[in-house]
């Protein structure tokens, strides 16, 4: 028999309400317990001191029998301190982005990260290159200017 320390629902349609309960993991959600050993009211601000309720000590005794809490139960049980507090699982497979849609966020990081490097780069100007560029056109209106005058 593998013992299960979880939740069992209760209330009105669209008003929950939970049991945290010990049963068989091979018994309905909602069905057969050995015991009611804390409640949960999500309905509550998560701030009010009754929408969490536990039964510490007889819930230290059945995690001593061996009984596993479910995901939910063991975060209720770890901010209460009775066991250690379990890691929040990562995404999961089935909701990350497919392939192609992985391969162009790949690319858009590679793009993004080429123009940043690009404006952050210094930019180097040469000052005699740019002066007889700019001297040139000013010389042949000059020039043009002295021929009409002559001529």
């Amino acid at each position: 028999m593998s013992l299960r320390i979880r939740l069992a629902r209760g209330g009105a349609k669209k008003r929950p309400y939970y049991s945290i309960v010990v049963a068989d993991s091979r018994s309905p959600r909602d069905g057969r317990f050995l015991e009611k050993v804390g409640n949960y009211n999500p309905m509550l601000p998560r701030e009010h001191e009754d929408r969490i309720v536990l039964k510490q000590e007889r819930l230290q005794h059945w995690l001593g029998l061996g009984a596993l809490p479910t995901d939910r139960v063991a975060r209720f049980l770890g901010d209460a301190g009775l066991m250690a507090k379990p890691a929040i699982p990562t995404q999961t497979k089935k909701s990350q982005p497919k392939a192609k849609a992985q391969e162009r966020l790949r690319e858009e990081e590679e793009r993004r990260k080429e123009a940043e490097e690009a404006a952050a780069a210094p930019v180097e100007e040469t000052p005699a290159e740019e002066a007889p560029a700019a001297e040139t056109p000013a010389e042949e209106p000059a020039a043009e200017a002295e021929a009409k005058a002559e001529g």
